[in-house]
């Protein structure tokens, strides 16, 4: 009789997991048998995706431009749930204004949300992961990082600001035995895009005439990215931005 080789649960924390791209990654980790941690400020919504998920599914209700909460939040995770092997950094705010329309404030508090809590997170489970001698962070940028978009300045200096930390992290961080990487979606169907997309027929055309491959994407093609990321299948991979996005990046 051979015996079973028993492995060590992992632990996740998808940010933003309560909606949209990522419920789709935090769904996906949890049938990964993956136990995941979904940050986000809306409590239904995390309630609605814990009855959803099951008991692999952990929730706490966050605002993560509160910079200085972020310690103490890292701290009482790893103790609680002993280990954090996987940090998905998804959670973002968007904003559309003409350039001149932009205020510093309006600036700082994309910044904010989509750069500056991204690095403070990120930081703070590294200090974790170094202690265990492993881990794998994934960012997820935009295709705002990848070209010009009209009316998003502050979201494209935060996802472009994303991916080049990507980079530095993960020069930093790879020696230790932590990965990092990015996923760079393209034009995905939520209920926000779809929506936003069908009142806008000459954009829709637009968005699908520059992707080779003629269709949006799935939340689930994201999510799939990310878990390929979170696994040992990507065991040698670091510094990397995955496009997900149909060829959009490389269409004409």
């Amino acid at each position: 009789m051979t015996q079973e080789i028993t492995t060590t649960q992992k632990v996740a924390i998808v940010t933003g997991g309560g909606s949209g791209l990522g419920y789709a990654i935090a769904q996906k980790l949890v049938q990964e048998n993956v136990k995941t941690i979904i940050i986000g400020r809306d409590a239904q919504k995390l309630q609605n995706a814990k009855e959803a998920f099951g008991d692999n599914c952990f929730t706490v209700s966050f605002d993560l431009s509160n910079l200085s909460g972020i310690p103490a939040l890292v701290q009482e995770l790893a103790k609680e749930h002993g280990t954090l092997d996987i940090l998905v950094n998804n959670a973002g705010i968007n904003q559309k204004k003409p350039l001149t329309e932009v205020t510093d404030e309006d600036f700082q508090q994309i910044i904010q949300t989509n750069l500056t809590a991204v690095f403070a997170l990120s930081r703070e489970v590294a200090k974790i992961m170094i202690a265990q001698g492993s881990g794998s962070i994934i960012n997820i940028s935009s295709m705002a990082a990848q070209y010009g978009i009209p009316k998003v300045v502050s979201y494209s200096a935060a996802k472009t600001g994303v991916e080049g930390m990507t980079r530095a992290m993960a020069v930093d961080l790879s020696p230790l035995g932590i990965r990092v990487n990015c996923v760079a979606p393209g034009f995905i169907e939520t209920d926000m895009s779809a929506k936003a997309l069908n009142n806008d027929p000459e954009r829709k055309n637009k968005v699908l005439s520059r992707t080779p491959m003629g269709k949006l994407g799935k939340p689930s093609d994201v999510a799939e990215a990310v878990y390929f990321f979170a696994s040992d299948a990507s065991g040698y991979i670091t510094g990397t931005v995955l496009p997900v996005d149909g060829g959009n990046s490389i269409g004409f």
